[in-house]
């Protein structure tokens, strides 16, 4: 297995592929600055190492076997993550993280993180070359599950967090206020009661609550009556759903169903209890626990902070949904 593994190594492919691309040994040979006979002799060690016939030695052409041709592309796709990688660390020494990891509450226009997602991907770093070589993992998360993310380590950016969120090196940056109606489908008994609704009508009704993701902290449980019936859902986008098939009620985002309550699909109710409003931001771990001075940045996650330096960015974030325009009232 060691003679195997210490044949394989990236000149042995490299070779390989110069073959079957040129088709020839004597193309190849030249191709490598080699003369035909060293190439067929290193093709020679190489197939003793694997115990395999590489190439078909009764044509004239430099033809694959069907060992051969699996080398041949796994080969190919060892060298390209060969370069991917030596690209990756290349990137990593000038500053680029190698994985960046936002945490982002589902209430979030999932249009607009997509669209800075592009952005970030169309970067042309020093070099000219595509990409900063950052790979960037997106997690939707849920209540207190964002805020978890973020100070287990889990994220490096947390997006719609509450700004009343606080913790020893972590900073926290206002993004918007989020304003939820009580929302019901038409031909839901609630739709026709008298408002103001009171707790005692809502309470006679099921309601659809959205599960909070955190793990380890104490999930939160918002705009539910004790005793109320409760269907749960993973998302607030089933939770939307659920209660246009009038499976349930409750408080949902503005922004979000701003649609369906326009096409008569929802209908916002007046309650007596006061109406929600979310103050919303984004974190970042701006200092190890315990150290007083600021942590270093990557330049990917400064590249995100940036963004959010922008009024119509964080304004995007909060109220595009459905394809909307940002500025739609």
């Amino acid at each position: 297995m060691t003679d195997r593994r210490h044949a394989l190594t990236p000149d042995a492919l490299l070779m390989m592929d110069t073959i079957a691309r040129t088709g020839s040994f004597a193309a190849a040979a030249r191709e490598l600055g080699k003369v035909p006979s060293a190439l067929t002799y290193s093709v020679r060690q190489l197939e003793d190492a694997l115990d395999v016939l590489l190439f078909d030695r009764s044509s004239r052409q430099a033809k694959l076997t069907a060992a051969g041709t699996e080398l041949l592309t796994e080969g190919r796709r060892l060298l390209s993550e060969m370069d991917a990688v030596a690209n990756r660390v290349r990137r990593v020494s000038t500053g680029w993280e190698t994985q960046l990891t936002i945490a982002c509450d589902g209430v979030l226009s999932r249009l607009t993180l997509l669209e800075l997602c592009e952005s970030f991907y169309a970067l042309r770093p020093a070099g000219g070359e595509a990409g900063p070589g950052t790979r960037l993992r997106l997690r939707t998360e849920v209540l207190a599950g964002t805020w978890e993310a973020l100070v287990s380590g889990q994220a490096d950016l947390a997006m719609g967090v509450s700004v009343d969120n606080a913790a020893q090196g972590i900073e926290v940056k206002p993004l918007g206020d989020m304003d939820f109606v009580f929302a019901v489908a038409p031909h839901h008994p609630l739709a026709a009661a008298p408002e103001p609704l009171d707790d005692a009508e809502i309470m006679k009704h099921r309601a659809v609550a959205v599960a909070d993701s955190a793990q380890r902290l104490s999930p939160l449980t918002v705009n539910l009556l004790p005793g109320q019936d409760v269907l749960t859902v993973s998302s607030m986008q089933a939770k939307i759903e659920a209660q246009l098939r009038c499976l349930g009620c409750g408080f949902v985002p503005e922004p979000l169903v701003r649609d369906h309550l326009r096409g008569g699909r929802l209908v916002a109710r007046a309650v007596q209890r006061q109406r929600r409003t979310a103050r919303l931001g984004y974190a970042w771990r701006a200092a190890a626990v315990g150290q007083p001075r600021k942590a270093p940045q990557g330049l990917a996650l400064q590249w995100w902070l940036a963004q959010l330096e922008s009024d119509t960015t964080r304004h995007a974030l909060m109220e595009r949904h459905c394809g909307l325009p940002s500025d739609v009232d």
